[in-house]
């Protein structure tokens, strides 16, 4: 990928890419311009698109970075080539076209188009969503909590999910948060949210003091939410090894192994950027393997 000149023409996987801006500094804090974001996008993306291909993509497209402008795109970026596949999503305010990332070259296209977050929903375009086919737990931890303690609350849940026959990936969100994620049957999104909000509700009903469930900020003070929500049907989740748009430096959504979570001491022992992961796959491979299809899918209690 290119290192210094602002524009260049490459072929990836036999697509012609013009990329551009390379030389914009989108992380102040760290100097990582577009260029070294690009770089990173298309070393990570045989760990990254088992987790995304099939899936309407949404993206956060922040074309100078996370100090300009940012919105959620859920219709393909204005530019996005012909090839890069598209799919038709119901969605309240309509029927709406969606990309879905099936490739390296349509994963660079799209962050060249400024789409620097990936963000996929919990089913496929060909299952629907009447087939989820994993189960996501977002612990976001409020004024006074940390990483520390959401790792704590993941410990348990992972033994929870154990006990009702399934298995817990940690995943950091790249922000504040963890993510759990459990490969399951394919079930309806009404039946992946059922089961979480009554999951999520045995741990606050254990530990009161520690998680909540309500997003109402006045309660989240000193406790970890556990937000069930993202298993709704609408909802999507940031994609395992994306990018996050943090200030000053970029965050990924990185997994982790369960031995990382239960030794993590402070907020920093599990903070990785770009770089740290490539070196992470590189050397241990993906410690996420097994939600994309190596284990064979539990159902639902």
């Amino acid at each position: 990928m290119p290192a210094s000149s602002d524009r260049q023409v490459v072929e990836v996987e036999g697509h012609r890419l013009a990329l551009s801006h390379l030389d914009r500094v989108l992380f102040p804090g760290s100097g990582h311009t577009k260029a070294q974001v690009l770089r990173y996008y298309a070393r990570i993306a045989p760990a990254l698109l088992p987790y995304a291909r099939g899936r309407p993509t949404s993206f956060v497209r922040a074309p100078e970075g996370p100090a300009g402008q940012s919105w959620i795109a859920k219709n393909p970026p204005p530019g996005s080539p012909h090839w890069v596949p598209r799919v038709p999503v119901e969605h309240r305010e309509g029927l709406t076209e969606q990309i879905v990332l099936d490739s390296t070259a349509a994963l660079v296209a799209m962050v060249n188009l400024g789409a620097y977050e990936v963000h996929v929903p919990q089913w496929t375009a060909e299952a629907g969503p009447d087939g989820h086919d994993r189960l996501v737990l977002d612990l976001d931890p409020g004024p006074g909590t940390d990483l520390v303690v959401c790792c704590r609350v993941a410990q348990r849940l992972r033994q929870l999910l154990d006990a009702d026959g399934l298995t817990a990936y940690p995943v950091v969100s790249g922000s504040k948060g963890l993510h759990l994620y459990a490969p399951i049957r394919p079930a309806p999104g009404r039946a992946a949210s059922r089961y979480a909000k009554e999951l999520a509700g045995r741990m606050m009903g254990e530990h009161p003091g520690l998680v909540v469930v309500s997003m109402a900020r006045a309660e989240r003070r000193g406790k970890v939410l556990i937000d069930w929500s993202q298993n709704a049907s609408a909802k999507t989740t940031v994609a395992p090894y994306s990018v996050r748009l943090t200030p000053d430096r970029p965050g990924v959504a990185a997994p982790v192994t369960w031995d990382e979570v239960a030794g993590c001491q402070d907020p920093a022992d599990l903070a990785f950027g770009p770089e740290e992961v490539l070196g992470r796959v590189a050397e241990h491979g993906d410690p996420l393997v097994g939600l994309g299809g190596g284990r064979a899918r539990a159902p639902l209690p």
